[in-house]
């Protein structure tokens, strides 16, 4: 529960985004416009990283504990050494599975195709 009153923060990012799609960009043009839309979509990135970054990082965090490994830089050095070779399909699974949430995240239409 955060303790704060509404409008939460995910309701006024999702008002400030849904106001440059509504009013800006129709207003503007250009450069003005490509970055009102570049905003629009930095907005709409942090409304699906409040909404469910939480339970991802979660997520993510168990895949690499399954492997051992700390963080990142350390799964890419147990993967350049070689220490996965006799469970890189495993390995591959746990990685497209982070692939996938960050994509959720940054941009979900990469994942309709």
């Amino acid at each position: 529960m955060i303790p704060h009153d509404v409008p939460t923060a995910e309701q006024l990012i999702e008002s400030v985004r849904e106001w440059i799609e509504r009013d800006v960009i129709s207003a503007t043009t250009g450069r003005l416009q490509f970055h009102a839309r570049v905003a629009m979509n930095v907005l709409a990135m942090v409304e699906r990283e409040l909404r469910g970054g939480t339970a991802l990082a979660a997520a993510h965090q168990a895949r690499l504990g399954e492997l051992g490994v700390s963080d990142e830089a350390d799964l890419a050095a147990a993967i350049r050494s070689g220490a996965f070779d006799d469970r890189s399909e495993r390995v591959r699974e746990l990685v497209w599975d982070s692939v996938r949430d960050k994509l959720s995240v940054s941009n979900p239409k990469y994942l309709e195709s």
